[in-house]
């Protein structure tokens, strides 16, 4: 589990700025960490989740609802569940 700064052009012209890899933790463990990560973002940062966990499929999606974040793509790929999210903006002060 880590959190790794990553500067990559999504194909929507929108930039991850870090990825968060939850591989082989459970729920809650991925959504948490993410949403963590996204508190410490400015509005429009993206941040791609990488989790095995398949509740991620339904609570990632939810948790960006609740939220008020954009789930720009989700994609999976040989076991592993990606998530690309835009941030609403919820930047904590130091």
């Amino acid at each position: 589990m880590s959190i790794v700064p990553l500067m990559k052009l999504y194909s929507d012209k929108k930039i991850v700025a870090e990825t968060v890899d939850a591989s082989g933790l459970k729920c809650p463990e991925p959504v948490m960490m993410l949403r963590n990560a996204l508190r410490k973002v400015d509005t429009g940062t993206c941040l791609k989740l990488i989790a095995t966990d398949p509740s991620t499929l339904r609570d990632v999606p939810t948790m960006c609802r609740f939220m008020h974040h954009e789930l720009v793509s989700h994609e999976e790929r040989e076991g592993f569940f990606e998530f690309v999210v835009s941030a609403r903006g919820a930047k904590l002060q130091p």
